[in-house]
């Protein structure tokens, strides 16, 4: 069976993007960031159960290992997707984007916590 990273997609910007569903069917094993404001967290959109929160101002690329797989997740997509690229860009390489964001995993009625 492909990993979580081999059914993702590439993106031009060198990070893959990977649909909620996928996400969700990869629990427990994926490392997921979400990289919203703690609050953000416990608001109308909840969060992804086992979730790392780092906020995207305080990502840092020495912290991480440039190998492991990791889903970065946010509101939508685009804070998300700003963190994957400048991973990506600091040579982390099996970064993923969940696409849509925490709306999309809302919007495909998968579970939430708050």
């Amino acid at each position: 069976m492909p990993t979580l990273f081999e059914r993702s997609t590439p993106n031009p910007a060198g990070y893959r993007e990977v649909a909620p569903r996928d996400v969700a069917a990869a629990i427990p094993g994926a490392r997921l960031i979400d990289v919203r404001d703690p609050d953000e967290l416990r608001g109308e959109l909840g969060h992804v159960a086992g979730v790392e929160n780092v906020p995207l101002a305080r990502l840092n690329v020495a912290a991480l290992s440039k190998d492991e797989p990791l889903v970065l997740v946010c509101r939508s997509g685009r804070r998300s997707a700003q963190a994957a690229a400048a991973l990506s860009a600091a040579g982390c390489r099996c970064i993923m984007n969940m696409t849509g964001g925490m709306i999309a995993w809302n919007e495909a009625g998968l579970p939430v916590q708050r």
